[in-house]
């Protein structure tokens, strides 16, 4: 696994609009204070220039989205790269992208969400490392929640061990001046389906699963080839379910297994999940016993911080993550080899 340079004072962060922009003033507040608080921590930052546009969650067209991701790819003076934000269509840009400039130019590459269709093949296809868990739009907040500080220090290299939060945001406040932070009101508790605990290592690879199951199958897609290469160390799996109903959740799942991807694993992690829909009346431990998830046993760990249910940990594609689940709890760890 190749790791790019980490940030040191003074570097350039790039930040490409590969699917929305800002869609109201209130956004554009909040990308401008993100700048702000960035650039006081001695970063350069280079916005895109469709960042303040956004027409049915498209920054622009698909040609000039990835001509942005393209530019930043080969750009000398950027040296790692914040996805602005999330949104509905980043896969249309795939076909545009030269990731061949990033291999022979590789740097950081964060993004959450929509941005799965960078990371997952970056990752993936190229053997780079990843990082899934804040968009710059995150960085507008007023008030840092920790999670937002983690990433920061990921991004200089100091790899935080990744620990559950006491509280998550069921529902997100009105927004009134665009730089809100969380509204943490429910309780965390990470659970289990097939054991009481779980302590396992292994490879990590995932992100938002709604987009991981669009990827699937096509030629941004390089799973099997990862999960072959990093057989000896097993794989560890995580989901970011952000729209998935509980049946579309046990036919993605049968998908994912049917293409093989579940070989060698020794656990797979769900965030909360963006949304509690089933039609006929599915909640998760039901659903994950009911989908092809049981016939492996292996350990099943759900409602864990990497959900669009606010605050999400910082997870590293392809680094080795040592997890340890209990008592409804939750941490992880990362090697850089």
């Amino acid at each position: 696994m190749k790791y790019p340079k980490f940030l040191k004072q003074g570097d350039c962060i790039g930040i490409p609009a590969p699917s929305a922009g800002a869609y109201d003033e209130l956004d554009i507040a909040r990308y401008k204070n993100a700048k702000k608080k960035i650039e006081a921590l001695g970063y350069k930052v280079e916005l895109s220039k469709n960042i303040f546009k956004s027409e049915k969650a498209r920054s622009a067209d698909a040609k000039t989205r990835a001509e942005e991701i393209n530019e930043m790819f080969e750009s000398k003076e950027i040296d790692a790269i914040i996805c602005a934000t999330g949104g509905e269509f980043l896969v249309e840009i795939l076909p545009y992208v030269d990731f061949e400039k990033f291999v022979q130019n590789p740097k950081l590459i964060q993004g959450f969400s929509d941005p799965t269709g960078l990371l997952f093949p970056i990752t993936t296809k190229y053997d780079i490392a990843t990082i899934y868990g804040k968009n710059f739009s995150s960085y507008g907040a007023e008030q840092y929640h920790k999670s937002v500080s983690d990433s920061l220090e990921f991004l200089k290299g100091n790899i935080i061990p990744q620990e559950n939060f006491d509280l998550y945001e069921e529902e997100r406040i009105e927004r009134v001046t665009g730089i809100e932070g969380y509204n943490l009101t429910e309780k965390v508790e990470w659970k289990i389906l097939n054991a009481d605990t779980v302590n396992v290592r292994g490879r990590i690879i995932g992100g938002c699963l709604d987009i991981i199951c669009e990827l699937c199958g096509t030629k941004y897609d390089g799973t099997n080839e990862f999960i072959d290469k990093y057989k000896n160390d097993g794989i560890i799996w995580y989901f970011d379910n952000c729209e998935l109903s509980k049946e579309e959740l046990i036919r993605s799942l049968w998908k994912l297994n049917e293409l093989g991807y579940f070989r060698y694993t020794k656990t797979v992690i769900f965030g909360r999940n963006g949304r509690e829909v089933s039609c006929i009346g599915y909640d998760m431990k039901e659903c994950l016993k009911d989908s092809v998830l049981s016939n492996l046993n292996i350990p099943i760990v759900f409602d864990a911080d990497i959900s669009h249910k606010y605050p999400c940990l910082n997870i590293i594609n392809g680094a080795i993550a040592n997890i340890e689940v209990g008592k409804g709890k939750g941490k992880i760890e990362f090697e850089l080899i």
